[in-house]
C-alpha cells in the first residue's frame, strides 16, 4: 500500500472507534458497479455498501433529485408539513401495495419502530395484559445494533457486555415451522424474521417455510413482520423477497436501497391498523420523513422499475449463481444464493474467508467475508452479463488458489 492510503488507514485508527475491520482499500470515487481507490485502481463492487447501493454507484437520477431538493428545502422536523412526504407515502404505497407508512431513517430504527408499533397494537387491539407482550425472533438473526435488538441476537460479539437487555423476545430455529407454532402463545404479538439471513450468511429457507409461517401467524393472529431491509426492492429477483412464496406480510420494514446509498431512508409499511394505534407524540424523529429524504427515496424507486432493475437482478443472478456452482474447487463447501444476494461458504479447512476477500481485492472485485467462511456476494442491480462473467474469471481463480 502507499503512503498516502496508510496515513489514511492509520488516522482511522488513531481517532476512530475500532468497531470495524475493513478491508484494506480506501475508495474515492463509485460509477454503477464500479468504484475507484485513491490510487485510480478500479474494483468491481461485490458489497453494494450491504445492499444499499443497489441502483448502482452516483446514480445521475437519484443525484440530480437530491441537488434539486438540498437547493429548494432539506429539513422541516414533522413539526410541519412539507411537499414531498405526501407524495412519498402515494408512491411507495403504491409500488408494495401498502395501506400505511411510517417514515424512519436507519434500518435499525425502522427495526426499533415496528417492535414498537406491534407492542402497542397487541395492547390495545389483541387485548394482551399489559406488560406481557412477546415477540418471537430467529436464531442468527440480524436486525440493527441498538440495544433493543442486540437484546435478542444469538451472536455473542453483538451481545457481550452490552446488557442488561430487555425482555420479552423468544428465540427459535429459522426456518422451522414447527418451532414457531411450539413458540406462539396469547401473548405473541409478533414474529420478527428476515426472508433471507444476510449477515449469518444468505441463509435461505425451505421452500413453502413462509407459507406456513404466514397461516400460522393469521391463525392466531400474530403480526408477520418482514425485515426486508436487504432482501427488499429488488435484490432476490422480486420488488420484495416476500413475493418469491406469494405471501403478505402485516409489516414490512424497507431502508438501504431505499435512497439508493445517498442518504439515510428507512420505512415500516403496514398493511392492517399496527399503525393505526400511533397517536401524536407517542413516536416519532426530527430527520424522518424530511423533504430531502423523500426526494431522493422517490427517486430511487422510480428508477428501480423504469430501468428493470428487478428484472435485471433475476437474471443476473441466475447468471451469476449457476457460474459460481460451475467453479470446481476444493475450498467450496456449498453456493446459495437468490437474485444478487449470494453466498459462498467455504469447508472450514480452507482457512478464514477474509483472506479470500483480500485475494479478490487483488485481481479487481471487493467482497466482504461474514460469519468465518463466507463470502458474501451482493453487486449493484445494474450489473450486465460481460461483468458478471468477468467476475466469475476472478472467483474461480482465487477460489482454486492454494493458499497454504
Amino acid at each position: 500500500m502507499s503512503s498516502s492510503v496508510i496515513d489514511f488507514i492509520a488516522t482511522e485508527a488513531r481517532f476512530g472507534a475500532h468497531n470495524y475491520e475493513p478491508i484494506g482499500v480506501v475508495l474515492s470515487r463509485g460509477e454503477g458497479v464500479w468504484v475507484w481507490d485513491t490510487q485510480g485502481n478500479r474494483y468491481l463492487d461485490c458489497l453494494s455498501a450491504y445492499s444499499a447501493v443497489s441502483q448502482g454507484h452516483c446514480h445521475p437520477k437519484i443525484l440530480a433529485a437530491m441537488v434539486e431538493q438540498a437547493h429548494r428545502l432539506t429539513l422541516t422536523s414533522r413539526a410541519f408539513h412539507n411537499d414531498q412526504l405526501a407524495l412519498f407515502y402515494e408512491e411507495i404505497a403504491a409500488l408494495t401495495g401498502s395501506h400505511k407508512v411510517l417514515p424512519m431513517n436507519s434500518g435499525a430504527e425502522a427495526v426499533e419502530s415496528a417492535i414498537k408499533s406491534v407492542r402497542k397494537w397487541g395492547y390495545e387491539v389483541k387485548g394482551v395484559p399489559d406488560g406481557q407482550a412477546e415477540i418471537i425472533v430467529c436464531a442468527n438473526n440480524f436486525h440493527g445494533r441498538t440495544l433493543g435488538v442486540v437484546g435478542f441476537s444469538t451472536d455473542p460479539e453483538t451481545r457481550g457486555h452490552f446488557g442488561p437487555f430487555a425482555p420479552g423476545f423468544k428465540v427459535i430455529p429459522f426456518g422451522d415451522a414447527a418451532a414457531l407454532a411450539g413458540a406462539i402463545t396469547p401473548n405473541t404479538v409478533a414474529f420478527l424474521v428476515e426472508p433471507i439471513q444476510g449477515e449469518a450468511g444468505v441463509v435461505i429457507p425451505p421452500a413453502g417455510y413462509f407459507t406456513e409461517v404466514r397461516e400460522l401467524c393469521t391463525a392466531k393472529n400474530v403480526m408477520l413482520v418482514l425485515d426486508e431491509i436487504q432482501t427488499g426492492l429488488g435484490r432476490t429477483g422480486k420488488l420484495l423477497a416476500e413475493q418469491h412464496e406469494g405471501i403478505e406480510a402485516d409489516v414490512t420494514l424497507l431502508g438501504k436501497a431505499l435512497s439508493g446509498g445517498f442518504y439515510p431512508v428507512s420505512a415500516v409499511l403496514s398493511n392492517n391498523d399496527v399503525l393505526g394505534t400511533l397517536r401524536p407524540g407517542q413516536h416519532g424523529s426530527t430527520f424522518g420523513g424530511n423533504p430531502l429524504a423523500c426526494a431522493v427515496a422517490r427517486a430511487a424507486m422510480r428508477v428501480l422499475v423504469e430501468e428493470g432493475m428487478i428484472e435485471n437482478a433475476a437474471r443476473q443472478g441466475a447468471r451469476f449463481l449457476e457460474g459460481l456452482k460451475d467453479i470446481r474447487a476444493n475450498t467450496i463447501r456449498e453456493v446459495r444464493g437468490r437474485g444478487l444476494m449470494l453466498a459462498v461458504e467455504l469447508h472450514p479447512e480452507a482457512g478464514r474467508a477474509r483472506r479470500y476477500c483480500e485475494a479478490l481485492q487483488s485481481k479487481g472485485i471487493l467482497a466482504k467475508d461474514t460469519h468465518e467462511h463466507t463470502i458474501r456476494i451482493a453487486p449493484p442491480l445494474v450489473i450486465t452479463s460481460d461483468q458478471v462473467d468477468w467476475a466469475l474469471e476472478r472467483f474461480a481463480a482465487i477460489l482454486t488458489q492454494d493458499f497454504s
